[in-house]
């Protein structure tokens, strides 16, 4: 059979994008449909919203030939801070630490602002003659059947070996393929801003834990930083429909003045929270990837790491097929790709899962308990390292991309 291309993949967010690129390196072509005109990706104006990259998905985007273009823009987390707070009382003193100064790899992670990684990734997919990318353009019907194949808004179809799903939490990919997903809402919304403040971060990123949800600040380049704060959706949405010396008027007394006066220097954003899992990564000729395999809370700020890696496992997989010869859509060899990835997923899932009902609340038993136990974790230095390669995105069973090594 004549395919239009080797993989179709729905999406063209972070994972669709950067699953393309890792794919062509072994050969393999793709079209990239992404529902979201062109220009509504590659918009320059700074939107605030950030993210918190492993150093194992930072080595993946330096194999990509992303990061040397990127990490002037990036700014290392070198610390780790976190404590219980509440509003008007700033933190308590923080009961656990992290230092990368105690990993010989380097920082444990990059901060990178959406609008640098979102436009080095549209440029690549547009420079490299494996990729077509197809903006601007919806799917509305899918099917398996001996090949993969999907049918456009336009009426036009394209067809593949396999399909792969990277069309976000709510992925009709895997709706249209009978795919239903476990999971439950918590109530809590967060919302993500970029922040300006007077004085230096020093590259250090504090998480508070107030009783209604947690408030991260990360640190950006400049004296500024990236904070996701969860609150009680029914307030969230109050803060949201504020003008900003309302919203500030709320952030400050959580916040604190550790870094001077503070102001909004971005567009304010909010995601509803909750967990929700596929209850299968693939399907007849089907993959799913990125927040359509998976959502997890931000708690950790691993959303965009476990797509990464995700990315990097399926990659590896369908590459090491093709050098096989194999047919790179058998169900042997996706569920190789399932049973990498469920078992790294589920207890990141379990994990954030727990903490956040541990620390969102006021219990004073639970708090005591809980800062005696993560005391404890920062006080036994192989315990903190542990914790800290775990942050780094170094434990596990790692795809290769993530190891800094090309396909």
């Amino acid at each position: 059979m004549t395919y239009d291309t080797d993989i179709l993949i729905v999406g063209g967010g972070l994972n669709g994008a950067c699953l393309s690129l890792a794919c062509a390196q072994a050969g393999l072509a793709s079209i990239v449909i992404d529902a979201l005109p062109a220009q509504a990706r590659a918009d320059d104006g700074f939107d605030g919203r950030s993210y918190a990259l492993a150093l194992a998905s930072v080595r993946m985007l330096g194999v990509l030939g992303l990061w040397e273009d990127l990490a002037d823009h990036a700014q290392p987390i070198l610390q780790i801070k976190a404590s219980d707070g509440r509003a008007g009382e700033g933190a308590a003193p923080f009961f656990l630490h992290f230092d990368s100064a105690e990993l010989e790899e380097g920082p444990m992670g990059q901060m990178l602002e959406d609008r640098y990684l979102r436009r080095a990734l549209l440029q690549a997919m547009e420079d490299h003659p494996a990729i077509t990318h197809r903006p601007g353009t919806a799917v509305i019907a899918q099917s398996t059947e001996g090949a993969a194949s999907i049918t456009l808004a336009d009426g036009t179809v394209l067809t593949g070996r396999i399909l792969v799903g990277a069309d976000g939490r709510r992925s009709a990919t895997a709706a249209r393929a009978g795919i239903k997903r476990t999971g439950w809402d918590y109530g809590q919304t967060a919302l993500v801003a970029a922040i300006s403040h007077a004085l230096p971060h020093d590259g250090v990123a504090h998480q508070f834990f107030m009783p209604p949800g947690p408030l991260a600040i990360l640190p950006l380049s400049g004296n500024r930083s990236s904070i996701v704060w969860s609150e009680r959706t029914r307030d969230a949405e109050r803060l949201m429909a504020a003008d900003d010396e309302a919203f500030l008027a709320h952030l400050r007394p959580r916040f604190g003045d550790f870094l001077g006066e503070i102001a909004l220097a971005g567009q304010r954003y909010s995601y509803p929270l909750g967990l929700s899992i596929a209850n299968a990564f693939v399907a007849e000729r089907l993959a799913l990837v990125g927040d359509a395999a998976h959502g997890i809370h931000p708690i950790a700020g691993q959303g965009l790491n476990l797509g990464l890696r995700d990315v990097g496992a399926l990659a590896e997989v369908l590459a090491d097929a093709t050098r096989r010869g194999e047919d790179i859509a058998s169900p042997l060899v996706l569920a190789r790709y399932q049973s990498w990835r469920r078992f790294d997923t589920a207890a990141l899932a379990v994990a954030t899962d727990g903490v956040n009902k541990l620390f969102s609340n006021d219990n004073p038993a639970l708090r005591a308990i809980r800062d005696i136990g993560m005391g404890l974790v920062s006080a036994v230095p192989a315990l903190r390292r542990g914790f800290m390669r775990q942050a780094a995105g170094l434990s596990g069973d790692l795809p290769r991309l993530l190891q800094g090594r090309a396909l």
